[in-house]
C-alpha cells in the first residue's frame, strides 16, 4: 500500500519565525565568537565547530527526509552523514568544554550552538515542505493526497 501525504501549506507566520530564528541563532553564535576573550586561535576553533555543526545539521536533515520512504543513499552515505555530524557535535563539545573562559560565557556558546543545530533542523523541515507541497500543486489536483 502506497504512502499517503497531504498537503498543508505552512502560514507565512510560521516562515517568518524559522527565518528569524535561524538568524538569530547565526548571529548569536557569531556575536559570541567574536566578543569571545582568550586567544584567536580559540575563536577559530570554536567558529570553524559551529560551521561544522551547521553543515551536518543541514546533511542530516537532507538525508533522513530523502530516505523516510525507504532507503534511497547507500548505507555508507548515511553512515558518513551521522559519523560527521557526531564528529562535529563531539568536537564542538569537546573545544567548548577545554577553553579557558568564564562559565557563564560557556553556557552562552553552548545555549546558541545548541539553537543553532535545532534552528537548522526546523529550517531544513520547513523549505523542504514548501517545495514538496509546491510539487504537488504542479502536478495537479489528483495527486494532492497521493505519494511524490
Amino acid at each position: 500500500m502506497a504512502t499517503q501525504y497531504i498537503m498543508r501549506r505552512d502560514t507565512s507566520s510560521w516562515r517568518l519565525q524559522v527565518r528569524l530564528s535561524f538568524a538569530l541563532a547565526v548571529g548569536a553564535c557569531a556575536v559570541g565568537i567574536i566578543q569571545l576573550p582568550g586567544q584567536e586561535l580559540d575563536r577559530a576553533f570554536l567558529a570553524l565547530g559551529m560551521f561544522f555543526c551547521l553543515f551536518t545539521s543541514f546533511a542530516v536533515a537532507k538525508t533522513l527526509r530523502d530516505n523516510r520512504d525507504g532507503q534511497v543513499d547507500t548505507g555508507s552515505w548515511v553512515m558518513t552523514v551521522w559519523a560527521a555530524f557526531a564528529a562535529a557535535i563531539a568536537l564542538t563539545a569537546w573545544g567548548l568544554w577545554r577553553m579557558n573562559i568564564p562559565t557563564w560565557e560557556k553556557s552562552y556558546m553552548a545555549v546558541s550552538w545548541l539553537f543553532l543545530v535545532s534552528s537548522t533542523f526546523t529550517l531544513a523541515k520547513t523549505v523542504r515542505d514548501s517545495h514538496e507541497a509546491q510539487l504537488m500543486e504542479q502536478a495537479g489536483p489528483e495527486t494532492e493526497t497521493g505519494k511524490l
